[in-house]
């Protein structure tokens, strides 16, 4: 029954440790509400687009006094901003973004004008799109499970050692099996189609999610060296899982992939 109670509670931290990471990633759709002329006006605004197509932003505005208009341009470029208008269909006002290549970014700001005024929906700071290469998800859901399952048995392993009477070394292994398909097989095939490379954590590059990957794998083998030939080695194990976790939190996609335009044709 205790065993039970503590994979119930890995699950929950488990759970609670990857809606966090979701919610907080740069990818996940910006949300809120502005004001314009004394109307309140909701905005859920991507940040994460396919390569294969124009990512096209909508806003329900009923009210036909309002106009719309889409400043943008490649991110971190030397680009001069474009101004486009926003097209009114029925109560939505539409523009699509041009699509770029593989993590291309743009940025843009959406401002909407009335009796003369306009107000921009996210202030000052502008949002930030990422473009990707479509992913199957026969490869991505697999990948995307393996490595919830490697946190839920680092979780469960930490867990383990904690109490202190429960054998750990077969956690440990799971963990590191799951780290392993998860990180470095799954991982890198969903990021070749993606961003078009491999792997860009080091010694290549400063890809966030490469490295937090790589570094969860090592913790996990020293733990398990530490725990080879009988070794309780709890400390490790736990050391281990705090380690992961803290890992997890940090959100997803945080400087990850991207194209330097800076190097790329206008």
């Amino acid at each position: 029954m205790k065993k039970i109670l503590l994979w119930v509670l890995a699950l929950a931290i488990t759970l609670a440790a990857a809606f966090f990471q979701r919610m907080t990633g740069p990818s996940y759709p910006l949300r809120g509400k502005a004001v314009v002329d004394g109307r309140v006006v909701a905005y859920r605004l991507d940040r994460s687009a396919e390569t294969s197509r124009d990512p096209v932003i909508a806003l329900t505005v009923p009210d036909k006094e309002i106009s719309g208009y889409v400043e943008w341009k490649r991110y971190k470029s030397d680009d001069l901003m474009y101004a486009s208008a926003m097209e009114r269909r029925g109560d939505r006002l539409v523009f699509a973004l041009p699509r770029q290549p593989m993590a291309g970014k743009l940025q843009y700001r959406i401002l909407l004008r009335s009796s003369g005024t306009f107000v921009s929906l996210t202030g000052d700071k502008p949002v930030v799109v990422r473009f990707r290469g479509p992913v199957p998800a026969w490869l991505l859901i697999p990948h995307i499970l393996v490595m919830f399952l490697a946190m839920l048995f680092s979780i469960r392993a930490g867990l383990a050692a904690l109490g202190g009477r429960e054998k750990t070394r077969a956690l440990v292994l799971w963990t590191l099996a799951f780290l392993f398909l998860g990180g470095f097989v799954l991982g890198p095939l969903v990021q070749k189609l993606a961003f078009g490379v491999l792997w860009s954590g080091f010694p290549l590059g400063f890809d966030l999610t490469d490295n937090k990957t790589l570094i969860a794998f090592a913790v996990w083998v020293v733990a398990a060296v530490a725990g080879r030939k009988g070794r309780k080695a709890r400390g490790w194990v736990l050391a281990a899982a705090v380690v992961t976790l803290v890992i997890y939190l940090i959100p997803h996609s945080l400087l990850g992939s991207e194209l330097k335009y800076t190097r790329t044709p206008r």
